[in-house]
């Protein structure tokens, strides 16, 4: 069976035609919203396929199974973050700010949706099977690759510290995060309610910061930044 590029199956289709295409996303859809309510373990094809109207047969027509079902629906979901991510991630300003975006975008948007998906994916994202195990690891690399990124050029512009592996920096950046994410799914569906996330995201980048800026970070950002006023006003007087 052909792969996608997450690693997991491509769905079985009864069909390319566009009524066969918006029934998978419809399968898709309602999956999202019972896998948010109930979990993995608690949801069942039968049920999606009730919400929808249509037989269970129908729901495996384009898929295998609830696993095949879920991983898609999950690495659908990582897809609009990374896509969000890599999209809005501001490469030519400071690297405070970029670790602001990156930290105040991951908490918006894995809260967007409430707690649900948030859940799933924090707790199936460790699971031992194999299933989801290949689908996570490209899905997890595409996801922190900005995070990555930001911090290598951070380094290449003397922002950020020089004796401490990439790899340690990101690990301190995503715990904290995901402990937050924890804290605020134990509280229930009223958690990501309560959470304000700009502020959060503010404190927590305060709290970061110090450990990844290099001992001369701000003067490095602050030459940047009038290299940055220099180009722009050079640009301007040359119209």
């Amino acid at each position: 069976m052909p792969q996608t590029e997450a690693g997991f199956a491509t769905t079985r289709r009864g069909g390319t035609s566009a009524r066969s295409e918006q029934r998978m996303r419809d399968i898709l859809r309602v999956g999202r919203e019972v896998f948010a309510e109930k979990g993995y373990e608690r949801a069942t094809t039968t049920e999606i396929a009730q919400r929808l109207g249509v037989s269970e047969a129908t729901v495996f027509t384009y898929f295998h199974g609830k696993r095949e079902l879920c991983v898609r629906v999950i690495a659908d979901w990582y897809d609009e973050i990374i896509a969000a991510m890599e999209g809005g991630m501001p490469p030519d300003r400071p690297a405070r700010e970029q670790l602001a975006y990156f930290v105040r975008t991951h908490l918006r948007l894995f809260l967007i949706q409430g707690t649900g998906l948030c859940a799933l994916v924090l707790s199936e994202g460790r699971s031992k099977g194999q299933d989801f195990a290949e689908a996570f690891q490209p899905l997890q690399r595409r996801y922190t690759a900005p995070l990555m990124d930001l911090l290598a050029r951070g380094r290449e512009r003397g922002e950020i510290r020089q004796d401490l592996p990439l790899r340690l920096m990101r690990a301190l950046v995503l715990g904290p995060v995901e402990h937050l994410l924890w804290e605020v799914i134990g509280q229930g569906a009223a958690g990501a309610d309560k959470l304000d996330v700009e502020a959060t995201a503010a404190g927590l980048v305060e709290m970061l910061w110090p450990a990844l800026a290099a001992p001369d970070g701000e003067l490095a950002a602050l030459r940047q930044f009038r290299q940055a006023v220099g180009d722009a006003l050079g640009r301007v007087a040359g119209h």
